[in-house]
Formats: C-alpha cells, sequence, structure tokens
C-alpha cells in the first residue's frame, strides 16, 4: 500500500499505522495540517472492504476537518482516524482503550472524537487512556452527542442557501431529499419537519426509513432512487462521495446540502454541478456544526458562544455563494479559497516568528 503517491494524499503532516492485536485494533490516524492549532477529529470505525479504502477515507477526511476548522474559525487543525472493523460485533472496551493509547502517543497533535460507527459512550472508554478527546458524556465534563448541533448547522446552511437561490424567507412547502437517517440525518429530519418542509428519505436500513414514514410524514424510496427524486434540496447525510459522473447526472433539485463528509467524489463534481444550475454547498462548511460544538469543551463549554458559532454557518455560506457567482468559479472553490487563505496567513504568521 503506498501513501506518497496515493491520489488522495495531500501534503499530510503525519499518517500513523496503528495495530494492537491483544485488543483486535488495526487504525488509522491521518494528521493533514497543524498550522491553525492541534488537529481535531473523530474517530470512525467501519468494515472498510480493505486497506486501501481506509487509507483513502483517512486522508479525505483529515484533509476536511481542515478546511472545516478554518473555514468556521477555529484555531485547530485537520485530523481524522479509522478503525477497520464493524462497530456491530467487534468494538470492545479493550478496543476503545487500546485506540487512545494510539491517540495518547501523538501527545496532543490529534484530538479525537466520535464519529461513524462510534458514539459519545464510546469516548468515556477512549478517555481512560487519553487526554486527548472531545464530546464526551456530559457526566464526564463533555457536551454530549453533537449531532443535533451539526443537524442545526446544516439547517442554517439551507435556510440561508434557500434565501440567496429563491428568495425564500423560511423551508416550509419545500420538499427536501435525505439520504442517511443516523443520527445527524434524523435530527434535520425533524428540523426540517417542524420548519414545515415535506420529505422523501432512504437508508439503507430499512426500519429507520419506515419510522421517518411514522414520524414525519416521509415518503420513502430504495437507496439508490434518492438521487433521482424530484425535490428542491438534496441532502446527503450518509457516506461521503456520493456525488460522481452517474449520481450527479441523476439530480433533480436546485440546492445541494447536508451533512455527509467529502461529498463530492472528485474537486471537477463541483463544476459539474455548477454547470446543471444546481447550487452546491461546501459540506466541510455546511457540517461544521458538530465541530464548532466539540471543540468548545477545551476551553470550557460556552452554549451561547457555540451557538452563535454554529449560526454564522449561514453567513458563512451566504460570503461563499456570493463570492463563488461573482467570479464564476463553483462554490467548492470559493469555499477552498476561502479556507487556504486563513491556512496561508496561519503560516504566514508562523514563519515570521521563526525568522
Amino acid at each position: 500500500m503506498t501513501v506518497f503517491s496515493h491520489e488522495a494524499f495531500a501534503d499530510h503532516e503525519q499518517v500513523v499505522f496503528v495495530s494492537d492485536e491483544a485488543a483486535g485494533l488495526k487504525a488509522l490516524i491521518a494528521i493533514h495540517d497543524t498550522a491553525l492549532g492541534p488537529a481535531l477529529g473523530g474517530c470512525r470505525m467501519y468494515p472498510y472492504a480493505d486497506e486501501e479504502a481506509a487509507l483513502r477515507d483517512v486522508l479525505r477526511l483529515s484533509r476536511g476537518m481542515t478546511y472545516k476548522a478554518a473555514a468556521s474559525g477555529l484555531d485547530l487543525g485537520g485530523g481524522k482516524a479509522v478503525i477497520i472493523g464493524d462497530p456491530r460485533n467487534q468494538k470492545t472496551p479493550a478496543l476503545l482503550r487500546a485506540m487512545g493509547r494510539a491517540v495518547e502517543r501523538l501527545a496532543g497533535r490529534y484530538i479525537t472524537a466520535e464519529d461513524v460507527g462510534t458514539t459519545v459512550a464510546d469516548f468515556a472508554e477512549v478517555r481512560k487512556a487519553t487526554r486527548h478527546v472531545v464530546g464526551l458524556p456530559v457526566e464526564l465534563g463533555g457536551t454530549g452527542d453533537p449531532s443535533p448541533t451539526t443537524a442545526l448547522g446544516v439547517f442554517y446552511g439551507l435556510a440561508a442557501a434557500t434565501r440567496h437561490r429563491w428568495g425564500a424567507e423560511s423551508l416550509s412547502g419545500l420538499h427536501v431529499a435525505v439520504q442517511g437517517l443516523g443520527n445527524v440525518g434524523w435530527h434535520l429530519c425533524r428540523l426540517l419537519h417542524e420548519a414545515g418542509a415535506s420529505l422523501t428519505v432512504s437508508d439503507v436500513d430499512g426500519s429507520l426509513a419506515a419510522k421517518a414514514v411514522a414520524t414525519f410524514a416521509a415518503r420513502t424510496v430504495a437507496p439508490e432512487a434518492i438521487y433521482a427524486v424530484d425535490a428542491e434540496i438534496f441532502a446527503p447525510c450518509a457516506m461521503g462521495a456520493v456525488l460522481d459522473d452517474e449520481t450527479a447526472s441523476r439530480l433533480r433539485c436546485g440546492i445541494v446540502g447536508g451533512a455527509a463528509n467529502n461529498q463530492l467524489a472528485s474537486e471537477d463534481h463541483g463544476e459539474v454541478l455548477r454547470s446543471r444550475g444546481i447550487l452546491y454547498l461546501p459540506d466541510f462548511v455546511i457540517n461544521a456544526g458538530g465541530m464548532i460544538r466539540v471543540a468548545s469543551e477545551r476551553d470550557g463549554y460556552d452554549p451561547d458562544l457555540v451557538d452563535r458559532g454554529v449560526q454564522g454557518i449561514g453567513r458563512t455560506l451566504l460570503a461563499i455563494l456570493r463570492s463563488a457567482e461573482a467570479d464564476g468559479i463553483p462554490t467548492q472553490a470559493a469555499a477552498l479559497r476561502l479556507a487556504q487563505a486563513r491556512l496561508a496567513q496561519a503560516r504566514g504568521g508562523r514563519a515570521a516568528l521563526a525568522a
């Protein structure tokens, strides 16, 4: 397996391969950039098809976290961890503690948190082996599950984009197709339903889709059919790289914005969406609410400050959308330009101090 020549490698500062045979742990930790501060990013547990798939995921996810922190104004870098395994039957306290020990060996360069396949409760176990963890249970001084805050940030972002695109003052009466009914997707459906939007949903877990029908009066379609739903908004809230040549061509919406990370299979697909007249809301901007929340644990949780930060997601998106329109570029490119400018400023300041 190659790292430096991997197509997803983007000058990552550090990639660590972790093994603990006694605990059954095989994992990777990627630190992409620490120009703004220590790398923060969740720890995902997923039954990857092979090690190459895990490497690709951790490289892409850690890079996205760098830009998420930069665009959100956080003094943090980007990192991510992935555990290779099925969280339904391979996750154990010993494995979680072993992961904590791996994080601790990095001496604070990487701060971990919950992600797909892990829970806030799991990190009470991880915390036994490392101080470098956020998103802890409330009883341990943490902020609990960040999923509702991530969903709220997505909701604010969709509302801002809707005003920008159609001049609508609310999401009431709009049709939203939601892909994925995990923690964030479910909370987003609740917010959309309460705002008066109609929902079409899909999930690989049919029981969740059925529950959404009963709870939100949603319509449900098969997972592969969600792309072609005729709706104002498509909200990807499952895994990444879902927008490729084939799926992007099937979309029948005006806005794409959701909680999934790395929604574009490649940066080129931002231009594909733009050419089709679809307004793409860059994922690392719109889904930053959870990061804003768990990052606050480092300095003492201030709910008012977090709320202001999450509300700011809508304002940041509006600035990006206007910049993209003015310069005739994809919104993804405009968002990357914003994040990279902040990173360049931080690196310039660091270089000046070292001179």
